[in-house]
């Protein structure tokens, strides 16, 4: 996947080219994520990384008990859902990975937001792979309604389902 933002005076492309280099997504975000913890004195635990490198495994969503399933040792040991719901925490909270709510499920994240954008989610309903774009337009105009209203947001989420461009190209052709 290209982790490039999707801004408003510069569209780019949000979904990954078919026949991407996946593992560079992934290495991407552990990178990013082993750099932000030690810099920010936390730590990314065994079990925290192991569920970090599930979610930056694919680009589709991934709930809590399919993540339980894909981190058993291999004789039949899976992990409690209490540490994996921990560990999903710590990751949604250093900003590592991010909650798709309409699917209840989690992905990984390799994009420093700025604050005040608004993150979007756009979820590609055939494929199912989901594609992030920021858009500081859209976060401005939010936080002036919400302002106008009296309400402070604390974060600008958006998921928009549709089908991609690579879906859609294939059901064309």
């Amino acid at each position: 996947m290209a982790h490039r933002h999707a801004h408003d005076h510069e569209p780019a492309p949000v979904f990954a080219e078919p026949g991407h280099d996946h593992s560079h997504c992934s290495s991407s975000v552990l990178a990013r994520a082993e750099s932000l913890s030690a810099e920010r004195g936390v730590r990314l635990t065994q079990i925290r990384r192991q569920v970090l490198e599930a979610l930056a495994a694919t680009h589709q969503p991934i709930g809590a008990y399919e993540l339980i399933e894909k981190l058993e040792d291999g004789e039949g040991k899976r992990p409690a859902p209490i540490t994996i719901y921990r560990a999903l925490d710590f990751l949604l909270e250093q900003g590592f990975a991010h909650r798709i709510e309409s699917r209840n499920a989690f992905i990984a994240c390799a994009h420093d937001h700025k604050d005040g954008s608004v993150v979007m989610f756009l979820i590609c309903e055939s494929c199912g792979t989901v594609g992030e774009a920021e858009s500081d337009t859209v976060g401005k105009a939010l936080a002036t309604a919400a302002g106008a209203i009296g309400f402070t947001p604390r974060g600008q989420v958006i998921e928009l389902a549709g089908i991609c461009r690579h879906c859609r190209e294939k059901t064309q052709a």
